[in-house]
């Protein structure tokens, strides 16, 4: 299967349509008047289809096992159509088109079993995606080409070419795959002064965000958080407890981490874990949401109820 070990939980939703099309009205009337055979044609397939959600793990090969928080199967007539429409919601790392569709297809069979006996013209048309929401996708609209930002590696080792930078160069990947322009990249020792001149160099400079990666540990030489909280003009804690969090699942060791995050006037600061996977497992918990910061900045107002 697919890896997506790396994906955030979010709320996803799906909706699908099956359509079966019998050969007479004599049909629907029937349908109409309960009098198929084998029993009501809607309630029936209700039931089948909830058991396909559920099941579509079973069988589809590649669809991951997956929580329905959410499912809602309607029948409808629409002339000498019946229109099955299947909704499914999960909070999950990947959505439920397929789950809605299994739903979908297993209810559009099961009224075309019960139907067979009275008409042998019936069809199963089409079965379809209707709408998806969830995921990164949803969060493309966050992306503007025109925020610049500056990655810096605080490392003695690195600075001192020792080790070569692998954490920086993972983080200006996911600005660089998400249209944020890396206007500066620099590789500091881990030194208060120069940790410090490079905040208020990058602020001057109208840069938007000024991501740090190393020094957010515990050894006597970590001392990013301690040099760039006291310059945050507006923390926002939320930005660490989203890293942590996302990390916690992943490794042990992330609630060690002391990074810091917030505003330094309109530039978003965020001191990142020095290891590569650290900070590329932390660029995958806040990208692409962390765009919409600018837009709240400039007034855009916030959207999901948050």
């Amino acid at each position: 299967m697919v890896d997506i070990t790396l994906k955030n939980y979010s709320l996803r939703k799906a909706i699908a349509q099956s359509l079966v099309t019998v050969s007479k009205q004599e049909t629907i009337e029937l349908i109409r008047s309960n009098q198929i055979p084998k029993g009501n044609i809607f309630e029936m397939s209700k039931v089948a289809g909830l058991f396909g959600i559920k099941r579509t793990s079973d069988l589809i090969p590649d669809c991951h096992p997956l929580p329905v928080e959410f499912s809602s199967i309607k029948g409808s007539i629409d002339g000498l159509s019946i229109v099955i429409e299947v909704e499914v919601h999960t909070i999950y790392k990947t959505g439920v088109e397929v789950e809605a569709m299994t739903g979908a297809s297993i209810a559009a069979l099961t009224i075309y079993d019960m139907l067979k006996p009275v008409d042998k013209g019936v069809i199963i048309e089409k079965t379809f995606l209707v709408e998806k929401k969830g995921g990164k996708s949803d969060f493309q609209k966050d992306i503007d080409s025109s925020l610049k930002a500056a990655v810096v590696v605080c490392s003695d080792t690195i600075s001192g070419g020792s080790k070569e930078d692998k954490a920086g160069k993972a983080i200006i990947r996911h600005l660089e795959r998400n249209k944020v322009k890396v206007a500066d990249y620099f590789i500091i020792p881990d030194d208060p002064n120069e940790i410090a001149s490079l905040v208020h160099q990058m602020n001057d400079a109208g840069c938007n965000m000024l991501f740090f990666t190393g020094g957010t540990g515990l050894s006597r030489r970590d001392v990013t958080p301690d040099v760039v909280k006291p310059l945050l003009t507006r923390e926002i804690p939320g930005i660490m407890e989203m890293i942590r969090s996302y990390g916690q699942h992943r490794s042990p060791y992330s609630f060690l981490s002391r990074g810091v995050s917030g505003m330094v006037n309109d530039m978003l600061v965020i001191t990142l874990p020095g290891s590569t996977k650290g900070a590329d497992e932390s660029m995958h918990a806040i990208m692409p949401h962390i765009l919409h910061l600018f837009k709240v900045i400039d007034g855009g107002g916030h959207e999901g109820g948050y």
